[in-house]
């Protein structure tokens, strides 16, 4: 047995058994490593960083989902911006009302590694007919895309350093505000409030969106394997409010079974604790 451990914090570090590795490569543009163990089964880090683990994974995949379609269950064209290890687009491809998704992720080695050591994520979502995979920069892409073109983009990135530090500016925002239509929805990781890095991220984040979108939230969930395990999601949008418009008996008629996500946590979520609404609001 060996342990990978992950710092959190200058003084917090946080530690899993595993016993074995199962894989460790250099890619173009980060180091990944997957590893097998008993308490979270098997698990994969870039650059030594948790991603996902056969035991929470749903948590995190519930929860950038399904909110968005719990508010307009009318999503037809979805864009995931990163989501390598395809559990993003595996929750989006459950509702059958969905009728186009793009997955743009930098590094196809992610995708092409979960497909073959993390099938719980990624098995099945290559061969949907609604599905295109495009292994690219995730900017550049939204860039050349029309104007107008999604219902829906997903910003399931890392943190805002290597590859996904371009996912955290101003100019990625406001070229989703163009490509999102008139009714269209923003979620994007928010990073946590929790530690002091952290935090500082998810305050530059809720500036940023704030500035471009005319209705913007935040929303907690839990993630045991992510620092503090207190982490939010972005929700911008231009039309709709995830509170005032959330449409929960057009939402229970998909019929999804789900292992985190309903529809009174979708409220709930929206509520934050006190330090975080006060960390959000400092600047604004």
């Amino acid at each position: 047995m060996t342990w990978y451990t992950e710092q959190w914090s200058n003084e917090c570090n946080f530690s899993i058994k595993y016993e074995k590795e199962l894989h460790s490569e250099k890619s173009p543009f980060q180091q990944i490593d997957f590893y097998q163990g008993k308490e979270f089964g098997t698990f994969f880090t870039l650059d030594r960083l948790m991603m996902v683990n056969e035991k929470d994974e749903f948590i995190y995949h519930d929860m950038i989902v399904h909110p968005a379609f719990a508010t307009n269950p009318n999503i037809k064209k979805v864009l995931i911006i990163g989501g390598g290890d395809g559990g993003t687009a595996r929750e989006v491809l459950r509702y059958p009302s969905v009728e186009e998704v793009v997955m743009v992720e930098i590094d196809e080695r992610v995708f092409r590694l979960c497909q073959e050591y993390l099938p719980v994520t990624a098995k099945g979502v290559e061969e949907d007919k609604r599905m295109e995979l495009r292994f690219e920069d995730g900017l550049a892409y939204v860039k050349n895309a029309p104007d107008a073109s999604f219902d829906l983009i997903l910003v399931d990135s890392t943190d805002p350093i290597s590859v996904g530090e371009g996912l955290f500016t101003t100019a990625f925002y406001q070229e989703c505000y163009r490509v999102l239509n008139k009714d269209g929805i923003l979620i994007n990781q928010h990073e946590s409030p929790y530690f002091a890095e952290y935090a500082e991220n998810m305050r530059k984040a809720r500036k940023k969106i704030k500035a471009i979108f005319p209705i913007t939230n935040v929303y907690q969930y839990h993630m045991p394997t992510y620092p503090s395990g207190h982490w939010l999601f972005g929700f911008a949008s231009k039309t709709f409010d995830p509170v005032k418009d959330i449409r929960v008996e057009d939402w229970k008629s998909f019929g999804l079974k789900t292992k985190y996500y309903n529809t009174d946590l979708h409220v709930g979520a929206f509520q934050l604790p006190s330090y975080v609404k006060e960390a959000l609001e400092t600047d604004e």
